[in-house]
């Protein structure tokens, strides 16, 4: 818990009083140095905003970039996808990158757009709080500085925090263990017995990869994965100068990229829909011809929908299923012994290193129980298990909290960046109104968050995320999709183009006179004297109170923002 702070307050420690830290007052603290983190912060700088910081936990920048180094570790979206939109790279070398590459790119543009100096590494975030008498959020980092912003930007994303299963009696194993996202480098698996738990996107990389090195490989398998042919290849040298040359080609093709990948979400919106046969009876066409032990087809053979789990591209996971050395165990593991694994049917196997192929914990990501509000609750005691937000980026009850990649603002079928790209708009929009209609805080009401998540939950239900047939990570312990957004990208570009202060409690910096006005809606605060309108005075009303009224006078439910409109291109700014 964070008291009030004073410029030079002493910190205190295991009963031991640490030098006096003066607080550091900043416009926009940022948590995060990955994509989401250093996106906000080359936007910052763009709109002449200098007065922030991003923290960072680690020594380096990256995220989950940088933090997921095991052997094949690659991006399952091409290349010229996944970067930023106003920062092509020419000189990709593959179609889909692998990590050091991507790493690298991220390196690239944070000292190409100057945000290097903005860094704090080694300075994760420990705890915030937000002071409503201050309208602050009060900052307390892992290297014991002491913070005041405005704005909080949550950019830490959700593969932030390794899952590992509790099976019992793992600490009573005598081999090497690790997950997948903290690889041991130093462990060499030659001629080793290695189990790999999991057959997820890591999985499927790593079993290719380090299948022709051990002596005996065991992959544990609870769901099978849908695995689709993987279109990579080297890209020439003619190609990149193609692309320095020409710019415009490079982003030609990024648009195609970008329309073909969305145009999977026809078959994925509906779970009964003829466009998903397609894909789906081409990644069994891909099983039938590198499977030829029926056997083991059939094993590994999924009986729910593609989508319904995250899309996999391999041209190698199957082949190396099918080496001699690799046995697939389509059980999961109920027991580890001191030598050994134990699966669900009772069969044992001898294992030297075991590797936990078994992804994150999105749910409750390590910020959530850090970020509290101004009664101490943390996101993880407000969201209790079953994360919820509006547009993914706001959170009823947390003023000034920014969120990248939150509850339903992942994807299934196109580019996170694309909608990392969107969530940034949306705050340097809200940055924007906030000094146009001097206000010290935005917050975003509950009724619009409830409204914006029923009108989430009406679109996700018949959809192959929800309805597949599968139990995937993208639902909750209630059963509850809290990852995916439903359908098309493109209409949640258009509507974060526009911060809603409509949807928002707005509080206006303090008067002349040293006291805040009262809080106030959107339509009040352009009634506050001297302050830029936002929009035409008009009764203020629930801006998703639309959705309701079209689904009960039974036509055809909108987007939260109105009808549609045309699609934008995809943009490079």
């Amino acid at each position: 818990m964070l008291p009030p702070m004073s410029t030079t307050q002493t910190l205190a420690g295991n009963g031991t009083r640490a030098a006096a830290r003066r607080e550091e007052r900043v416009r926009v603290a940022i948590c995060g140095a990955g994509f989401s983190g250093l996106g906000m912060a080359i936007r910052l700088r763009r709109m002449e905003v200098e007065d922030f910081v991003v923290l960072e936990r680690a020594d380096d920048l990256g995220g989950t970039w940088r933090d997921n180094s095991y052997p094949g570790c690659a991006c399952d979206v091409p290349s010229h996808l996944y970067s930023f939109s106003f920062a092509p790279n020419p000189d990709w070398s593959r179609t889909y990158s692998r990590q050091p590459e991507i790493w690298e790119y991220l390196r690239d543009v944070a000292e190409r757009f100057g945000v290097t100096s903005h860094i704090r590494y080694g300075s994760g975030l420990r705890e915030a709080r937000w002071r409503p008498e201050r309208q602050l959020w009060e900052i307390e980092t892992e290297d014991e500085r002491r913070l005041a912003a405005e704005i909080l930007v949550d950019a830490t994303g959700g593969l932030s925090k390794p899952q590992v299963p509790a099976i019992p009696g793992l600490e009573r194993f005598e081999g090497r263990w690790f997950h997948s996202a903290e690889w041991d480098h130093g462990h060499d698996l030659a001629g080793k017995r290695v189990a790999v738990v999991g057959t997820g996107a890591s999985a499927i990389q790593i079993v290719p990869e380090i299948q022709p090195q051990v002596g005996a490989l065991t992959v544990y398998q609870r769901t099978p994965p849908w695995v689709v042919p993987r279109t990579d290849r080297d890209l020439s040298g003619v190609e990149r100068r193609i692309y320095r040359l020409l710019p415009a080609a490079q982003l030609a093709l990024r648009a195609a990229i970008y329309w073909g990948r969305e145009s999977l979400a026809i078959g994925f919106r509906r779970a009964d829909s003829w466009a998903g046969r397609i894909p789906q009876a081409i990644a069994r066409w891909q099983l039938c011809r590198q499977v030829r032990d029926p056997e083991l087809r059939t094993k590994i053979t999924p009986s729910y929908r593609l989508g319904c789990k995250r899309l996999l591209p391999s041209n190698e996971y199957y082949p190396a299923l099918a080496e001699p050395n690799v046995e697939l165990i389509a059980d999961a593991v109920t027991e580890i012994r001191p030598h050994s694994v134990v699966a669900a049917d009772g069969s044992e196997r001898e294992a030297d290193t075991i590797v936990f192929a078994t992804g994150f914990d999105v749910v409750e990501p390590p910020a959530a129980d850090r970020i509290r509000n101004a009664a101490g609750r943390s996101l993880a005691e407000v969201w209790a298990g079953s994360p919820q937000a509006y547009l993914g980026t706001t959170i009823a009850g947390f003023p000034n909290l920014f969120r990248c990649l939150g509850p339903n603002s992942g994807l299934g079928h196109n580019s996170v960046v694309f909608m990392i790209e969107s969530q940034i708009n949306y705050v340097a929009d809200a940055l924007r109104a906030m000094d146009e209609l001097g206000l010290a805080s935005v917050g975003v009401r509950a009724d619009a968050q409830e409204s914006y998540n029923r009108w989430l939950e009406r679109r996700l239900e018949p959809s192959v995320w929800n309805s597949g047939g599968c139990a995937s990570w993208y639902l909750d312990r209630s059963g509850r999709n809290q990852a995916i957004w439903p359908g098309f990208t493109w209409p949640f570009r258009r509507r974060t183009r526009r911060f809603d202060p409509d949807a928002y409690t707005l509080t206006p910096r303090p008067s002349t006179n040293g006291r805040p006005d009262a809080s106030q809606s959107a339509a009040d605060a352009r009634r506050v004297p001297g302050r830029v309108r936002a929009q035409p005075s008009q009764p203020s009303r629930d801006p998703l109170a639309h959705l309701e009224e079209a689904r009960l006078a039974g036509r055809p439910e909108p987007m939260p923002d109105g009808e549609p409109a045309a699609a934008p291109a995809v943009e490079a700014r």
